[in-house]
């Protein structure tokens, strides 16, 4: 079963997480520093909260962090990534990526507003946030990183966990 993701920036974690347990009546599936997700059921969601986004130098604006789908399968993500690229949008593909406390396999693409979706599936659980900046943070821009991909003349994805 595949889910929608949204990644939410929170100034407090812990009243966010109190919130969100109380919405959808569920408590987190992981919890740790500055981040937490849960795997709601009804309706089918994966929310991530991620604390204080702004202050670590990721980039990202409001309270929206970035939107994706949670699949069961690498297998599934490289269907995706073909399909989208197929269609002519900019994807940037990731194979064993660690990023928000997950080992995962992904894609990323922007909407026309410049909203970071990603299709996505989680590998393992991580120890820690370790991005590909290197620096503990999960979120760098496409031309920072070499072997970045995109296809068409859009602009490269961001990249967040």
């Amino acid at each position: 079963m595949s889910r929608v993701q949204l990644a939410l920036n929170v100034s407090k974690l812990e009243e966010a997480v109190e919130f969100y347990s109380k919405i959808f009546d569920t408590s987190p599936a992981k919890l740790l520093p500055g981040y937490a997700n849960f795997a709601v059921d009804d309706p089918p969601l994966k929310l991530v909260l991620i604390e204080n986004a702004d202050t670590r130098g990721l980039g990202v604006e409001g309270a929206l962090n970035h939107l994706g789908v949670e699949t069961q399968s690498s297998e599934e993500v490289a269907r995706a990534s073909g399909r989208l690229a197929a269609q002519g949008l900019a994807t940037e593909d990731q194979q064993q990526t660690t990023c928000c406390y997950a080992l995962q396999d992904k894609v990323w693409v922007q909407d026309p507003d410049g909203a970071p979706w990603e299709w996505y599936t989680v590998l393992a659980d991580a120890p820690v946030e370790s991005g590909i900046a290197g620096d503990g943070t999960c979120c760098v821009s496409v031309g920072a990183v070499p072997g970045a991909s995109s296809v068409a003349d859009e602009p490269a994805p961001a990249r967040c966990c």
